[in-house]
């Protein structure tokens, strides 16, 4: 009976400690969005607008969370902002073929993964979108310096200090934090996804 009551307190312990740590991490959350420079993400809207018009593919890509985000970034565009009726935007996840990633990661090393897909598939005027926490990643790295080489426009969604990609990129959304909060930077990733899909599903 002892041993059930301790365990008891120490599960109530947990919803006190668990409530004030959602407390917390919605107020960083809240303050890393409202930092945000609006104007970068209106320029991207555009760069986005002009691809569809001529075209061009946009190019999503990046590691783990950020694979993730890559993929739900260009399932957004390519169903949710491109219904019946509308010119459809073009947009690729390079993260989600894991048979030619296995293949390219063995064959010619992890780093090479997407800059070889892009010397596959992109095009001049084509838009190359990096996603990265902190903004070193090699193969994301190597993926904007092909496009940047190539006549391709490398764009950037970054966290922490903006790591390489900040310099690399044509246009960057960096979300400022300290090094190391993934969390906030992969959550404020998402909102962007959505902000900029929800606002493309509704201009012709």
């Amino acid at each position: 009976m002892e041993k059930s009551v301790c365990k008891s307190k120490e599960w109530a312990a947990h919803v006190q400690a668990g409530s004030d740590h959602a407390e917390r991490y919605i107020d960083r959350l809240i303050s890393v969005l409202q930092s945000i420079d609006r104007e970068a993400i209106g320029r991207i809207i555009e760069l986005f607008l002009q691809a569809r018009a001529r075209g061009s593919t946009i190019f999503f890509l990046g590691n783990g969370g950020s694979a993730a985000t890559a993929a739900h970034f260009a399932n957004d565009l390519g169903f949710g902002a491109s219904p019946e009726g509308k010119t459809p935007f073009r947009a690729l996840c390079l993260a989600s073929n894991p048979a030619f990633l296995t293949c390219l990661a063995n064959d010619i090393g992890y780093e090479n993964i997407f800059s070889w897909q892009l010397r596959n598939l992109m095009r001049p005027g084509d838009i190359v979108v990096g996603i990265s926490a902190s903004g070193n990643s090699p193969n994301v790295v190597n993926a904007l310096l092909y496009a940047a080489e190539n006549n391709g426009i490398p764009v950037a969604f970054t966290g922490f200090d903006g790591g390489r990609i900040k310099h690399i990129a044509h246009y960057c959304v960096h979300f400022v934090t300290n090094k190391g909060e993934y969390g906030p930077v992969e959550d404020a990733h998402m909102v962007l996804d959505h902000l900029i899909a929800s606002y493309l599903a509704h201009v012709d």
